[in-house]
């Protein structure tokens, strides 16, 4: 009788605490964008962009394992710092409604050039316009899941110092993370970025845009934004669970 009043106290006082479960999010995207931006250089598309797609389809830009450091760094430092726990990737991976998705604005093969996925995931677009997608993917999920994840990054060269047509360029990484409930609507969308501590140079006003000087920048411009992720992470998603 004893141990059955203790239970009882004990079940009262975390019901007064306000305890509960973490909610569960499910990870629907993961991806890096392989084209370069340059609009921050003011140089015009016809100048710059087969540079760029040039640079996306050689062998040689090779963003898998700053994608890999990325998400490994994501589900094993970055998670901790999030109030919700994130379903295992296999549950999502492996859901075949999931790999069966087909969402609004999906990619033809040209287009697909565009991004690197990590693992099996999809992508899947978001954001202005994307209501669509956000919906269907969250209701996929909504049996297991209170909200699902997109997590991606992307890279762009910005000028630095010079004059005339000789200047420095570096690159910036950023991070763009949204989290949407099971019904679909926007509990935080966020981006942050870093710039590169390596830089390169234009030569007559336009960038070497080799994979041997692009792809050490973007290594760089990683690492820095990796450097207090985490801390800013927390404190950004420090009241989404209440949202979900």
């Amino acid at each position: 009788m004893k141990k059955i009043k203790l239970l009882c106290f004990a079940i009262v006082l975390m019901s007064q605490l306000g305890f509960s479960q973490k909610k569960k999010i499910a990870v629907v995207t993961f991806y890096a964008n392989k084209m370069v931006d340059f609009a921050d250089l003011g140089i015009g598309a016809d100048v710059l962009l087969k540079d760029v797609l040039d640079l996306r389809d050689n062998p040689n830009f090779n963003l898998t394992p700053l994608l890999e450091q990325y998400h490994n760094n994501f589900f094993n430092t970055y998670s901790k710092e999030l109030p919700f726990e994130l379903l295992p990737e296999s549950d999502v991976l492996n859901n075949a409604a999931y790999q069966a998705f087909e969402p609004k604005f999906d990619l033809s093969k040209y287009q697909a050039k565009n991004y690197l996925m990590y693992d099996k995931y999809k992508y899947i677009y978001e954001g202005l316009g994307g209501q669509a997608n956000e919906v269907a993917v969250a209701k996929l999920f909504a049996d297991k899941a209170d909200g699902v994840l997109f997590v991606n990054i992307d890279f762009a060269l910005e000028k630095g110092f010079g004059i005339g047509g000789t200047a420095t360029v570096k690159m910036r990484a950023t991070t763009r993370m949204a989290l949407y409930n099971k019904t679909g609507e926007k509990v935080f969308a966020f981006s942050e970025s870093e710039r590169s501590k390596k830089t390169s140079v234009m030569v007559g006003g336009i960038p070497v845009m080799s994979p041997e000087k692009i792809l050490p920048m973007c290594e760089s411009a990683l690492t820095e934004l990796m450097g207090d992720l985490s801390k800013r992470i927390a404190k950004i998603t420090k009241k989404s669970e209440m949202k979900l």
